[in-house]
């Protein structure tokens, strides 16, 4: 029998609910590969094996007497240990909220236990979800599965790592500025960026409550789709999805031969390593070979929209960080302090100039684009840096590096619109390559419509790196 471990999302909660595998084996087989690679990676914080095999137990029985709870019975998932369960720890990422006990489930979370999905553990982050490269000095970083001498990228560290190694079936991440997509664009998995105000935050540590969202890293498309049906809707805990429309499965069927795709001029193709040019040119070459239609656009300024996010993200996260900083400084690691103080060097007038700068900048996006269904873009410029040179304490060009993590990917967080991560190709190195497909404004379900048609074709998705 082949290794259930090795079965997508989609593939395994079927198998599950049809009685082929038990939740057991399941929960077995994915604990055997976190056991051989969890020292190489680091991706877990927290392995929960008994736990989750008791509720394995549990999920067969009560399929066996009752029938499924839902689509997910007895699928065992690990996510962001910034994810409240009730009664459980999270620690995200620092000394400060080590041994922390939460009080409230999230409502994504909790949407996903309604539909028979149990825990196995929780995932590695970046310190308090501030950092785009994976680093953390207290917890030591996550390591990618295809060179471990390369970052992970950040803050959804131990996510991708985990459903790269094919050690859970998909992860909750987070995306403030790119903290899904970075991760996903290094470890070749595929990584939901949902539109703005579609899915809840609440009982999420927040990091920047104008930016923030919460999707999916999984093995692909498909498996995303599965995820945002789930979790997508109104939530009266986060005031920001009132009116947000629930998941439209239909709308992921759309054909390529139907869509406008738009690829930027400047900015997002600008210096390209060989490798990542080649891969967007041979994306564009197959898509209109699927029969979409191939537009080049001439964007507004996306670096004073990423200039502008950036404050943002500063001044809030300082907001909400300052009783800490006032009592707790010590217990920050440098980096993610120095961070933190940055944002005390903008004034109200500059933060709210920023905010009201948000409606006009997508006014003019949506203006430039058109009609245009989906724009891609690079994820990034280059494939994932080694460790060592994005390490501030030792890097010459650690700063310069660090920032240009988010370049391509911050953007659409302050503009609110959808974003997809998905590979594409692999460098000369074997290190995955990624592309961003983004969308207009709430057009999320488009996004994964591309991204499965993309699959269909394609079997970078497919790839598994080995354990050394």
């Amino acid at each position: 029998m082949s290794d259930p471990a090795l079965l997508s999302l989609t593939e395994v909660a079927a198998q599950i609910r049809e009685r082929k595998l038990s939740s057991v084996e399941v929960t077995q087989a994915l604990l055997a590969r976190i056991q051989h690679w969890q020292p190489r990676l680091n991706a877990f914080v927290r392995i929960e094996a008994d736990e989750a095999l008791a509720a394995a137990k549990e999920a067969d029985a009560n399929l066996a007497r009752s029938g499924p709870k839902g689509v997910l019975h007895g699928v065992p998932m690990a996510h962001k240990d910034m994810y409240y369960f009730a009664g459980k720890p999270a620690g995200c990422g620092s000394k400060i909220r080590e041994g922390w006990i939460a009080s409230q489930t999230s409502t994504v979370i909790r949407h996903l236990q309604n539909a028979g999905a149990i825990r196995i553990g929780a995932l590695h982050m970046v310190e308090f979800a501030m950092g785009p490269t994976g680093h953390n000095a207290y917890l030591g970083p996550a390591r990618n599965p295809w060179n471990s001498a390369r970052i992970s990228g950040g803050s959804s560290s131990g996510p991708a790592a985990a459903v790269a190694a094919r050690l859970t079936y998909a992860a909750l991440g987070s995306d403030t500025g790119g903290s899904i997509r970075i991760p996903a664009n290094f470890y070749g998995v595929t990584g939901l960026k949902a539109s703005y105000g579609r899915v809840s935050r609440a009982n999420v540590l927040p990091l920047s409550f104008t930016l923030d969202t919460v999707g999916p890293l999984c093995r692909s498309a498909q498996d995303c789709a599965l995820i945002a049906e789930l979790i997508f809707g109104e939530d009266p805990l986060d005031p920001v999805t009132a009116g947000a429309p629930a998941w439209n499965k239909a709308a992921t069927q759309r054909p390529v031969s139907s869509l406008k795709i738009g690829v930027p001029q400047r900015f997002y193709v600008d210096d390209l390593e060989a490798d990542v040019a080649a891969a967007l040119d041979g994306t564009i070459a197959l898509l209109r070979k699927l029969g979409a239609k191939i537009i080049s656009l001439d964007l507004p300024d996306p670096a004073a929209i990423d200039a502008a996010a950036f404050l943002v993200l500063s001044v809030e996260a300082t907001s909400f960080h300052a009783p800490w900083l006032r009592t707790r400084p010590q217990d920050y690691t440098p980096q993610v302090r120095s961070r933190l103080e940055s944002g005390l060097a903008y004034s109200a007038v500059e933060y709210l100039e920023a905010l009201r700068w948000r409606g006009p900048a997508l006014a003019a996006h949506l203006e430039a684009i058109g009609d245009v269904d989906i724009i891609v873009a690079p994820a990034a410029r280059a494939v994932a840096p080694k460790i060592a040179d994005t390490d501030i304490a030792g890097g010459a060009n650690a700063r310069a590096l660090i920032s240009e993590m988010s370049r391509f990917l911050r953007p659409m967080n302050y503009l609110g619109v959808p974003a997809l991560v998905v590979p594409v190709a692999h460098s000369a190195e074997g290190l995955p390559i990624g592309l961003q497909l983004v969308g207009r404004p709430f057009g999320d379900e488009t996004l994964i419509a591309l991204g499965c048609a993309l699959q269909q074709v394609s079997d970078e998705h497919l790839r598994v790196p080995q354990v050394p």
